[in-house]
């Protein structure tokens, strides 16, 4: 009898006579593993639970400020968007998701979700409050946008869940209908009808991306990425179709023609590479020539349609407008032959080492540090020729892993011997795109700063480290949380690998950086909101160390939100 107690205790069986088994009697004393503390895995937290508490505090100190009828929306959405990331992340663990997701993450429903929203709700109060009537509409479709993309995408979640989750279907039913009655209130049928473009074009790119792409995104990647080029995609289109009404700075066209046309090249070769072989000369010339008659032909007559004249002599004459724009391209030119010596050096010693030899965490935010110091004189001194330099490397990146990725001839197989020795756990599909996201990360708040809602002259207040946001979170913050974290950190944060050391250093500094710009940047004005630049540091820098996400991305963006308040 007492084997037998002793097997049920060991199974933890439940039933009442295995309860009375293991139950301790008067007469023998309570055994060791009853009166030991509970062990480690037990007191794990989960890092999903803590990412999206980050994310709702971000999304309350949103609401504190701007407050309309879209904030009810946009908690009804967090609500939702919880709910169903737990679902999605047991279908993930399962292994019962439709398409293959980038492994050793959670879903990032709750923070993909909760970017398009609050971006739209922030980017309307400051055209709101300059009067900007254009913009402010824009924005508006921009929230409404990104709530319908997340919901469609909770949908599609709930709809492969089995067994359906009644509850969370009747909460996502409940948001649902606060948006649709949102959207019925707050725009015009033609606003109306550009969000159901959007989400057409959205779902069409999503099963290409996914399909072509499997192992590259999270479900909250996807939609953080998929949406945007949607929204860019859409939003160049009706452009196209209203010459007469376009207006701005000819600069703000050069992003939106450079992913649509690097779109373009990814998707017919994708497919067309499906049925030849892409590793042999006559393919790798079809290639060059296809990239060729779709920049020339296409793109250039495209964009000289926007800026009104030849993009190639307008880039020229912007580049040579002063003296100080050459010496900034100078500069630049001189970081990218460092990056470059950096790459072939650690190439030099895989093959002098260790055939499995990896780039440490160390090698690679040198290049993080490379690009902070490509981006704040930028940021001082030409912001504008910024814009334009950071787009037309995005250009060239896109290309590069377009002819890694397909092998093409003579430059495929190199690239992918240079790039593979800086692999880590988020280049789990065909594409590495770590390089990429690094760029788009620190150039996103170049990109989004709103400078028709702008005020002119020395800008107020937190808003003007705006443009900084990507330099502070990753250049600065997630660099130093990463290299101090690896080197001198012992306590971990709890259910993750990030330590308590490396985001408090993080976060001293991203302080001493913003004294910094305050030194040599005459147009900030902090205006006393040392408090608020402090907390939303903070809050970012918690973020970094719970997220499981792309940071490069999601980090940037948040910051980005919090600085507009």
């Amino acid at each position: 009898m007492k084997n037998n107690c002793h097997m049920m205790c060991q199974r933890e069986e439940v039933t009442e006579e295995g309860l009375q088994c293991c139950r301790p009697s008067v007469q023998d004393p309570p055994s060791l593993p009853l009166s030991s503390p509970p062990p480690a895995a037990a007191m794990q937290i989960n890092p999903a639970y803590v990412e999206s508490a980050v994310v709702l505090a971000m999304v309350l100190c949103v609401h504190t400020a701007v407050w309309n009828q879209h904030s009810w929306c946009i908690v009804a959405l967090f609500i939702q968007a919880f709910y169903v990331q737990h679902k999605w992340d047991r279908l993930l663990r399962a292994g019962g998701a439709v398409f293959q997701f980038r492994p050793s993450a959670n879903s990032g429903i709750v923070p993909a979700s909760m970017v398009m929203p609050l971006l739209g709700l922030v980017l309307k109060e400051k055209c709101s409050a300059s009067g900007n009537v254009y913009f402010e509409r824009f924005s508006m479709v921009v929230t409404i946008t990104g709530m319908m993309l997340a919901l469609f995408l909770s949908l599609i979640a709930l709809g492969i869940t089995r067994p359906v989750p009644t509850n969370t279907c009747v909460i996502a039913g409940m948001a649902g209908s606060a948006i649709l009655y949102t959207t019925k209130q707050t725009l015009t049928v033609s606003e109306v009808i550009e969000v159901l473009e959007v989400l057409l074009i959205f779902v069409y790119l999503s099963l290409i991306v996914l399909y072509l792409l499997p192992r590259s995104f999270t479900p909250g990647e996807a939609l953080l990425i998929v949406g945007g080029i949607s929204l860019i995609v859409n939003q160049l289109i009706k452009r196209s179709l209203n010459l007469a009404e376009v207006k701005g700075d000819p600069v703000n066209y050069f992003l939106p023609v450079i992913v649509v046309g690097s779109l373009l090249l990814g998707v017919f070769f994708a497919l067309l590479f499906c049925f030849m072989e892409s590793e042999t000369w006559v393919s790798s010339l079809f290639f060059h020539m296809m990239t060729a008659v779709l920049g020339l032909g296409i793109l250039m007559p495209w964009l000289s349609l926007f800026i009104g004249r030849h993009p190639l002599m307008w880039l020229l004459d912007f580049v040579t407008l002063n003296d100080r724009r050459l010496c900034l391209l100078g500069y630049w030119l001189f970081l990218v032959a460092v990056a470059t010596c950096v790459v072939l050096h650690q190439n030099y010693q895989r093959q002098s080492g260790s055939k499995k030899h990896q780039a440490s965490t160390i090698v690679r935010k040198y290049f993080h540090l490379i690009v902070v110091a490509t981006y704040v004189p930028g940021l001082i001194y030409d912001r504008q020729l910024l814009h334009v330099a950071s787009v037309g490397c995005l250009a060239v990146f896109l290309f590069l892993e377009y002819v890694r990725y397909f092998r093409i001839m003579p430059f495929g197989q190199l690239l992918r011997q240079l790039l593979t020795l800086f692999l880590d756990e988020r280049d789990s599909g065909p594409l590495i795109l770590t390089h990429v996201y690094l760029l788009i990360g620190m150039s996103l708040p170049l990109w989004l700063f709103p400078g028709p809602c702008a005020p002119h002259g020395v800008l107020p207040g937190a808003g003007g480290l705006v443009p900084y946001a990507g330099v502070l979170a990753v250049g600065v913050g997630d660099t130093v949380a990463s290299v101090f974290g690896s080197t001198m950190g012992e306590i971990r944060w709890p259910g993750t690998k990030k330590t308590m050391e490396g985001t408090a250093t993080s976060i001293f500094a991203q302080i001493i950086a913003v004294a910094m710009f305050l030194i040599f940047d005459g147009s900030i004005n902090l205006n006393s909101t040392y408090s608020w630049i402090v907390s939303s540091i903070s809050l970012v820098a918690m973020l970094e160390a719970y997220t499981s996400q792309i940071d490069n991305l999601l980090l940037p963006l948040y910051l980005f939100i919090l600085l507009q308040l």
